[in-house]
């Protein structure tokens, strides 16, 4: 049986999404502050980019991106809706929360055994983007995002794991997660979601690239899950020749059908100052893994089926 994805432009087979980066971001950016404060924002130019560095990914044999930017991260469908209309990359969109600590004030008072003692809110919201739609611009998410980092299971961050858990069983949909590699975060992760219900084969456990602790990693394929092998030109996190270690140990580990790939790029980002992020990071951009790591990979002997595994078997199986 096939099976059908929503994208920005309407829904897709699985089977043709092809090349597949399965963390990168169109725009990261807080709404409120940008229409406050951003006074240099101007948006036909920042439209205007973010479709022609999607085209040249796609010039480079890249098909489709997953982009992950949810709750907390400045997601605006009729901003991407328009970015789509003039690109041939598919674009997948999540729906989801992303806090390191709290949820959101909105959230604050309401959801079991708090002011307003209702049923949790959060797995609520995430269901009814999943299945009818996100806002009112007729485009469906088609995984879910949370995050655990290096605060480790706050009261927030569980409780946002644990409605991404249950809209998961609920729906099938899959999950990425953020998580912090050198706290071994991850593994709490699998942990929460599976007790609410997740197939852990269908959860995507992000920037697991930013560490070479092998037997981490391997404990997370074990239990079923994706590693997320997503922040190519991050070297800030881990320096491009050990993040291509890592990669090649765990194929020598017998994983492949365990790795998918990324950048966790953006078009535009409003968490740094852009001139002096291209100075300090310059590879961190959506040409890097085309140009730089496919080439190191197949020159440190992984083949053409390993790498087609990593950007087009497993994102597929992922879905499926």
């Amino acid at each position: 049986m096939t099976t059908i994805i929503p994208t920005l432009t309407g829904e897709k087979a699985v089977a043709d999404l092809g090349r597949t980066l399965v963390h990168e971001h169109v725009f990261v950016l807080g709404e409120e502050y940008r229409q406050n404060y951003q006074t240099d924002w101007n948006e036909t130019e920042m439209v205007g980019n973010a479709i022609a560095d999607l085209n040249e990914l796609k010039a480079l044999g890249i098909d489709t991106i997953m982009d992950p930017t949810v709750l907390g991260l400045g997601r605006y469908i009729p901003r991407l809706q328009r970015i789509a209309a003039h690109t041939n990359l598919n674009i997948i969109v999540a729906t989801g929360l992303y806090t390191f600590s709290d949820v959101p004030l909105q959230f604050h008072y309401s959801g079991p055994g708090l002011l307003f003692d209702v049923p949790e809110p959060l797995t609520k919201l995430f269901i009814k983007d999943l299945t009818e739609g996100i806002a009112d611009t007729g485009v469906r998410a088609a995984f879910l995002k949370c995050a655990i980092d290096d605060h480790g299971l706050t009261p927030g961050v569980e409780r946002v794991l644990r409605a991404t858990g249950r809209a998961s069983a609920e729906t099938g949909a899959p999950i990425t997660v953020h998580t912090h590699a050198a706290s071994r975060s991850g593994l709490v992760a699998q942990q929460i979601l599976r007790d609410e219900g997740a197939d852990l084969g269908r959860v995507i456990i992000g920037h697991s690239g930013d560490t070479e602790d092998l037997d981490y990693l391997s404990e997370l394929a074990d239990a079923g899950s994706l590693l997320g092998m997503d922040r190519f030109g991050l070297d800030t996190f881990l320096p491009f020749e050990n993040r291509i270690d890592t990669v090649v140990a765990m194929v020598e580990r017998g994983y492949t059908d365990r790795l998918v790939l990324s950048h966790d790029a953006s078009c535009f980002m409003d968490l740094f100052d852009q001139d002096a992020k291209r100075e300090l990071l310059p590879k961190w951009n959506f040409r890097h893994i085309s140009e730089d790591v496919l080439p190191a990979l197949r020159d440190r002997g992984v083949t053409e089926a390993q790498i087609a595994s990593m950007l087009i078997e497993n994102p597929r199986r992922y879905f499926e």
